[in-house]
């Protein structure tokens, strides 16, 4: 019996409309036997994993098996899982970012979020995104993107576990592909300040990135080697190593919450 050709989700942040989901839309239709975008309307950068609790969540069919959604990168992969397709698909693939999701980037990406957001209704995703801060090509990191997800379709082992892949492909890309670390900060952030026509002062959050902080086997460190960076990231963010410490605790910090009511019956009477 002939295996079915697997479904695969496409989403983003920088839009329906941006050049890095359309490179990617190609490079899976080699793989897939169906792909769907469902992303933003408009960009949506840096939204992390933000939900539209307070706003409907508006979407339009574009084309087939494709939609434009007034919402964040989090909704449109609810929204594709729980109202858009028919059965779950068997990867969900976030990006091409335009702009690269290392460090402590990755709590502010809304590239990373939705790949997140697939992983925690249990469909095995990755993000991916080019790292430059010049001119943004995406054939490599789309053909990269199309084989790891080949290889991913054949062995989801390594995602199985509530693991989402975050990779990064530098421009221009030199050669290798390494599994890293995610980066500790190693940027400092500056804020620019202007004036409106009114006079009113008015701020652009920019990043200088140190070189001298980046240490080996990390993201940022395969990106400034030239190489592709794939970086296993856990849902789970529990420190096990601290739970025992902890524990430890728990005795007096009891206590204190004893003393607070006694204390607050006290002020009562």
């Amino acid at each position: 019996m002939t295996k079915p050709r697997p479904t695969i989700l496409l989403t983003n942040d920088d839009g329906l409309g941006a050049a890095g989901i359309r490179a990617l839309e190609d490079a899976m239709r080699k793989v897939a036997g169906e792909v769907w975008v469902v992303a933003p309307l408009e960009e949506k950068s840096a939204t992390s994993h933000a939900l539209s609790l307070r706003t409907p969540i508006r979407f339009k069919q574009v084309a087939e098996r494709c939609f434009a959604v007034e919402g964040t990168p989090a909704d449109c992969v609810i929204l594709a899982l729980n109202k858009l397709m028919p059965a779950p698909p068997d990867l969900t693939v976030s990006g091409i970012n335009r702009g690269g999701n290392m460090g402590e980037n990755v709590f502010y990406s809304g590239t990373l979020a939705a790949a997140f957001e697939s992983t925690l209704n249990r469909v095995p995703a990755f993000a991916v995104s080019v790292a430059s801060r010049g001119e943004f090509h995406y054939e490599v990191a789309a053909q990269f993107a199309a084989r790891l997800a080949q290889k991913l379709l054949d062995d989801l082992e390594p995602i199985r576990r509530g693991t989402v892949l975050n990779v990064n492909v530098p421009h221009p890309w030199k050669n290798g592909v390494r599994v890293t670390r995610q980066s500790r900060k190693v940027t400092k952030n500056l804020l620019i300040e202007g004036a409106d026509p009114r006079g009113q002062p008015y701020f652009w959050i920019h990043e200088e990135i140190d070189t001298s902080r980046i240490q080996p086997n990390t993201d940022y460190a395969a990106i400034l080697d030239g190489a592709i960076s794939v970086t296993p990231m856990q849902i789970d963010r529990t420190e096990e190593s601290a739970i025992d410490r902890l524990n430890n605790w728990l005795e007096e910090l009891n206590g204190f919450s004893l003393e607070t009511k006694k204390g607050a019956a006290s002020s009562a009477d």
